[in-house]
């Protein structure tokens, strides 16, 4: 399977390289600059200057493009549009590195988990971000894509268990009301989906048991 990795050389981008080529697939990092993944091919280019004749004979696109500081915030949905903009129309699906802000609380899924009185001010910038992208790819019908959230505790240095819990839209905890995954784990189930393409047109989310 061919896959890129768009933000690549980010912490969660070169995660999914790795556990991607690990499998034995072909995998092409998409950086600005030098590729510190171990993707074994690159394009260096700004992913807003990507354009359908780069994407071509791909399999997925990872959209793993993030952001955390007011002045670039923009990012996330901006790259989840121009992604979805460029692919539109093609085989290749999309899967998008996704928010927990915007998992639902309720069943009437009317709620969801940045709406809720302890979620962190801190943090509603980046998950209003995320849900942004989210919206956007819901209006789409001519493009592949799937948008996996975290746990809302979604570590960075977080160790690899090698296994992870897969959810819908709800936000879901474990048996001892954790919400939690690492990058480690994470990177598992996107490269899962990449190789199923069980949830195209759906946003899923994952946690650790």
């Amino acid at each position: 399977m061919k896959i890129a990795v768009v933000a690549a050389n980010g912490k969660e981008g070169q995660l999914v390289v790795k556990e991607a080529v690990k499998r034995g697939h072909d995998v092409t990092a998409v950086v600005r600059g030098e590729n510190k993944s171990e993707a074994q091919h690159a394009i260096i280019k700004d992913l807003f200057d990507l354009t359908a004749a780069d994407l071509v004979g791909f399999d997925v696109v990872v959209d793993a493009a993030g952001a955390w500081t007011p002045d670039t915030l923009h990012v996330i949905p901006d790259a989840a549009k121009h992604l979805s903009d460029v692919l539109a129309g093609s085989d290749v699906r999309l899967i998008v590195v996704g928010g927990a802000g915007s998992l639902f609380v309720n069943k009437e899924h009317t709620v969801a988990l940045e709406d809720t009185p302890d979620f962190p001010d801190a943090y509603k910038p980046v998950s209003a971000a995320h849900g942004e992208a989210l919206a956007h790819l819901r209006t789409l019908s001519d493009v592949k894509w799937t948008y996996i959230s975290p746990a809302a505790d979604f570590q960075a240095e977080g160790a690899r268990t090698g296994s992870y819990e897969l959810a819908g839209e709800e936000f879901t905890a474990n048996a001892e009301g954790q919400s939690f995954i690492s990058y480690a784990d994470y990177a598992i189930a996107v490269v899962d989906e990449a190789e199923s393409a069980k949830h195209v047109g759906e946003r899923i989310s994952v946690y650790t048991k």
